[in-house]
């Protein structure tokens, strides 16, 4: 394949600056995705290659703009679609939670 995901060897782009003290996760979302991808795998929702094939299906755009992990959540919630372990509908009711439990929660600190 030859798409913005197979980056390695090409020119211009300058070096990747490695901090040897960089965490192997930034937040706790990111061990929340990881932990995710090991119940898809070990429930038989999908593979390794197919994890990679599905990140490698993102738009060039997206895949750029997000992270890591972002790139593993996103594989992970089509996969899990495709494999009807959870609805998109499913999906989107919890995001909507998430996000409405998140902003309450900011509200509440905001009047602090």
């Amino acid at each position: 394949m030859n798409g913005v995901h197979d980056m390695g060897g090409m020119q211009g782009y300058g070096p990747i600056d490695r901090d040897a003290q960089e965490p192997v996760f930034h937040a706790d979302w990111e061990r929340r995705v990881f932990a995710l991808f090991f119940g898809g795998f070990t429930g038989g929702f999908f593979n390794v290659d197919m994890l990679r094939a599905e990140i490698e299906r993102m738009p060039g755009h997206e895949y750029l703009r997000s992270s890591y992990y972002e790139h593993w959540l996103h594989a992970i919630e089509v996969l899990l679609i495709q494999g009807g372990a959870v609805t998109e509908a499913q999906l989107n009711a919890r995001i909507a939670e998430l996000r409405a439990a998140i902003e309450s929660e900011e509200a509440e600190v905001a009047t602090l």
